[in-house]
């Protein structure tokens, strides 16, 4: 049967990537953001994930062409970098509504449709919920939330045959690392070049990671197995990385990445 995929983000990164991949197969995918996707066979719903108004309109608008609504991908996010210390409020309000509170948005009004197709939701979290990363906490946190969501979300809605899953990608090539924004203080001398290294170091590991059709091809597996994984992390050096986390103590890993990215 064809499903109806609607993707927050889709038009690009992970999310283009993964719309195109799901109409290569036959189905049909609705982008949700604020930006048309360039790719015209993607249908567009123009929507900011942190109005729980515009999502309920946008859902309602595809379940009234479709009748039908089987996946929802959580992909839609922003990423901010710099010295906690010096983060505007309005910039730490801003990254938790998109990357958090838009996720918990989009499936709190979605439960509904998915509930009549005994449908999947796919979040997409990041590594960074498992190694909180210097310089980048606020990102962090939003994704270690949206893990903690998922698993707890999944525990609530599993009687009614939703499914959910969470992905962690690791470094990933796609125009996020441009997009990033950064909180830059002139005469910084408290901590001085260690941001900046910190975060081209970031960067770098970015540029040189896996593409975003990696990823993709891990959400269409979540989509289609009978019984999706509840978390994944994409790659084998990841899947290694996460399973260190158990044997290696909290305290020898945060020091691993002091050593990587903040000293």
């Amino acid at each position: 049967m064809q499903k109806v995929v609607v993707i927050t983000g889709a038009n690009s990164g992970i999310g283009l990537s993964t719309a195109i991949k799901l109409i290569e197969r036959g189905d049909i995918a609705f982008c949700l953001s604020r930006t048309a996707p360039t790719d015209k066979r993607i249908n567009f719903v123009k929507c900011d994930v942190t109005s729980r108004e515009q999502i309920s309109n946008a859902l309602s608008t595809i379940y009234a062409q479709t009748k039908h609504i089987d996946v929802v991908i959580n992909n839609a996010g922003m990423g901010i970098s710099g010295a906690t210390e010096y983060e505007p409020e309005q910039d730490i309000q801003k990254i938790i509504n998109v990357n958090l509170i838009g996720v918990i948005n989009v499936c709190s009004l979605a439960l509904p449709y998915l509930r009549e197709t005994k449908g999947r939701i796919i979040n997409i979290g990041s590594l960074a919920s498992v190694f909180p990363l210097p310089f980048q906490s606020l990102y962090s946190v939003t994704k270690a939330g949206v893990l903690s969501f998922s698993l707890s979300l999944q525990n609530e809605i599993k009687p009614s045959g939703i499914k959910v899953s969470c992905v962690l990608p690791g470094d990933i090539k796609t125009n996020f690392t441009a997009n990033r924004q950064k909180t830059e203080v002139q005469n910084d001398t408290i901590y001085g070049q260690r941001v900046s290294n910190s975060v081209a170091r970031m960067e770098k590991d970015e540029q040189n990671g896996m593409a975003p059709d990696s990823v993709a091809k891990v959400i269409i597996k979540c989509i289609y197995k009978k019984r999706p994984p509840l978390v994944i992390s994409v790659g084998a050096k990841y899947k290694f990385l996460r399973w260190l986390t158990r044997i290696v103590s909290t305290r020898t890993m945060n020091s691993i990445l002091y050593q990587m990215y903040s000293k």
